[in-house]
């Protein structure tokens, strides 16, 4: 499994494995074991900016654009400030 948002990503690989008592084993039982490897892209050379309350629309994006962050990204950043009730403005993307 994998798990994406933004440049955070995340992959789950599970491989199940098989347990068995050691031989002449007391009530041991056969069994299925989870062996599970995560592993976490950051991309570290990501960065993080405070922005002043009270900037415009256009230094905000000016902002995001100088920390790298692409159109697709910007555009969830932005619906996610106009959720929170942060932006008075409407978004169209086309």
């Amino acid at each position: 499994m994998a798990i994406a948002q933004g440049n955070l990503t995340i992959r789950i690989t599970e491989t199940p494995q098989v347990s068995q008592p050691n031989a002449f084993s007391q009530g041991g039982t056969t069994e299925v074991v989870p062996r599970s490897q995560i592993q976490v892209d950051e991309q570290a050379d990501r960065k993080l900016a405070v922005l002043n309350s009270g900037v415009s629309l256009q230094e905000m994006v000016n902002g995001l654009n100088s920390l790298g962050i692409g159109p697709r990204d910007m555009i969830t950043i932005l619906q996610a400030i106009k959720a929170a009730g942060a932006m008075q403005a409407e978004i169209e993307v086309m």
